[in-house]
Order: structure tokens, then sequence, then C-alpha cells
């Protein structure tokens, strides 16, 4: 079984390991700002269970929000551990609002111009993009990096540490905005290339796009300062770099279908770096939202769990710890076995976050195998 909890300290080095495997803007190589970025998260963490944030002022003094990534927005940032070897082996983050009034999230708006000759009696289409700064503070998931030797495991704690970001959103509604953003990276080489940055934003903004994507960790500001508000034709582009826009490399793709499995659609709004997808979906409309509920724990028969969930507990002290397992639902309350509820360090009676996943039409009678207490629903 695997077990999701709230990244601390300790899991510095891991996650920096998982970060040089990929290239992400919310999970930069940097000790430092991966270090920072698990203080934000836990006392975030601790705000929602209800304690003072007494480093909120400190926090806010040694990284000001100017033009670029604001460390005093609430961030949520989940390890997903191995139990059997205690190892951690991924993470995903949540951002209750990306940008907002004065502080915007930079993208691209994608659309389409039409052309005709009445003399030629000829017409022509040419997809073009323009640079577009969204205030609306929308809730961002993203982070998401899963150890290499554990993708395809029978478990799918891929999914797992994908889903409990949602779980989370729906027990703390009021904490997220009513819009979910998904921003999907395009096509990188295995040298950390990107060809809609090399043909379009390095031309007016002369770095690689690796260091062009560091920069965004300090300060966003630099993006309308540099890069043109006019429309760009992408027609003039090779088609290499167009066939690339709105597009996700092979191993992404799982994650985008299972986005929008969800609800996630992408609506012509591109990464003004590398040209990926941003996807986005109605907060109240994504399932995993909509079923979560709070209800009391209880002690139940193994034989009784038929109900395949995610289950959390948030302790007073801002512990966080979420496990995917079979339960005995009822309308009042959730019954778990006593070692589920020793999983989540919760006694009988405590208050546990319910996110049933029958929703994607999977039950423990499809289970199979001598070990169907360990084998997880499938989506």
């Amino acid at each position: 079984m695997f077990l999701i909890r709230q990244s601390k300290p300790e899991d510095v080095s891991t996650l920096l390991k998982l970060a040089r495997t990929v290239y992400f803007i919310n999970l930069p190589p940097n000790e430092q700002l991966i270090s920072a970025k698990i203080e934000q998260s836990a006392a975030c963490f601790r705000r929602v269970a209800g304690l003072a944030d007494p480093a909120k002022a400190k926090r806010r003094a040694q990284h000001p929000p100017v033009g670029g990534y604001d460390f005093d927005t609430d961030l949520f940032m989940f390890s997903v551990v191995d139990r059997e070897s205690g190892q951690v082996v991924g993470t995903s983050q949540l951002v209750s609002h990306m940008g907002g009034p004065g502080n915007p999230n930079w993208g691209m708006r994608v659309s389409e111009k039409k052309f005709h000759s009445e003399s030629l009696r000829f017409g022509t289409t040419h997809t073009v993009a323009q640079l577009f700064g969204d205030e609306s503070g929308p809730t961002e998931v993203g982070g998401l990096i899963l150890d290499p030797g554990f993708r395809g495991h029978r478990l799918r704690p891929g999914r797992f540490i994908s889903f409990v970001r949602f779980h989370f959103i729906g027990l703390e509604r009021k904490t997220f905005a009513d819009r979910v953003l998904a921003e999907m990276m395009g096509p990188i080489t295995s040298e950390g290339d990107n060809v809609f940055w090399d043909a379009f934003g390095r031309k007016f903004i002369p770095v690689k796009y690796a260091e062009a994507d560091r920069f965004c960790q300090h300060n966003r500001k630099f993006i309308s300062e540099l890069l043109p508000k006019d429309e760009i034709y992408l027609t003039l582009l090779p088609l290499e770099v167009i066939n690339s826009v709105g597009v996700v490399p092979r191993e992404t793709q799982p994650a985008r279908r299972l986005l929008e499995n969800l609800g996630f659609r992408y609506r012509n709004v591109i990464d003004c770096f590398d040209g990926g997808p941003h996807l986005d979906a109605p907060t109240d409309e994504i399932p995993l939202v909509a079923a979560t509920k709070r209800l009391p724990g209880r002690v139940a028969e193994d034989a009784a769990c038929t109900t395949a969930a995610i289950v959390s507990m948030l302790s007073r002290e801002g512990d966080y710890r979420a496990i995917e397992t079979w339960v005995d639902l009822a309308a009042d309350s959730v019954g778990l076995t006593a070692a589920d509820l020793e999983a989540l360090e919760a006694d009988a009676g405590a208050t546990l976050g319910v996110t049933p996943l029958g929703i994607f039409g999977s039950s423990r009678a499809e289970a199979s195998g001598d070990n169907r207490r360990e084998q997880q629903v499938q989506a």
C-alpha cells in the first residue's frame, strides 16, 4: 500500500532527484526553492487545521511577490510513500490561486483568422496566437512527478498522487477557486530544449528554454515586458513547431487523458514558453471534488469493505495522511479496517475525508487474485 502525506523537510533530497528527471516550473531542481516550498506548504496545512502561521510575515519578506510567484499564496505539497520501503516515490502540488489582479498568469490564446479574395475566389486560414494575462486567479494542479521505477505499478501511485489533490480541494473547498487549471508541458528534448521556445520565445528573450524557465521562479514580470503583445502567425513557423502547439509528449499523454476523464478541457490557451496546452475545469463539476465528504470513521470487518475510496486524516497539528483502500461506506459514517485506521493514525470516531471511487465504475468484486485487499480500483 502507498501512503500520501504532506511533504516534509526530510524529503528535499529525494524531491531534488525527482525534479532533475523532468523540467517543471513548479518543482525546480533547486534545493533552496524546494525547501522553501515545503516550509510554505507545512504552514498552509497547519492553517487549514486551524493553527496560526507565525512565520507568514517572515516568509513574505524573504519572498516578495514582485511580478512573480507569490510565496504567500496557499501551496500544498504532497509526497507519496511506499510503505514497504518508506521511500518517497512521487510528489504533486496544489496552488490555491495562480496569480490574480495585478499579477496575471501568462499564456497565449490560439485562434484562427480567415482570409478570402473575391477576385481570386480563394481563401486561406491562418492560426494565430496572442499573449494573454489571466487575472482570475484559478486554482492550479501541477508538479506531479513519479519515480520512473513505479510507473505502471499495479497499485497506481501516480493516479493516487494526482487524485489526492481533488480530494483535498473537496475537503477545503472555500480555500480554492471556482476553476482549476492544469498547465501541461509541451515536448522537451533530452537536452532540455523546446522547439516552440526556440522558434518563438528565444527570439525575444535570448536565453535557452531551461534558463528562461528558471527566471520564472523569481519574477514573471519579464514575460509581459519582453514577449510581443501582437498576434503571432504560427503558420509562419516550421511545421515541426506548428505540430507541437497544444500537444504533450508521449509520457504525459496518460496524465492528460486522466484529467480529461475528470472534465478538464483544452480551451485554446497554450503556454507562452513551451506551447503546451492549458486544461481547465469548473471546480464543482470535477467528479472527485463533488463526491468528497467528511464522515466519522469506525472499525469495520475486512469483508464488509467493498467500496474503493481515498480516505484522509488531518490532525489538529496539521499532519496530513491519505490512503486509497476499500471501505464500508454508509450515509453517516465510513468503516475501515483497524489496520487502515492505524495507517491514518486515526481513532474510531475521528472525522475523515472520504472520496468514493465507484464513480469510475469499479468495485471490489472486479478485483481478482489472492491479494485482493492490496489491489486498488482501476479507472
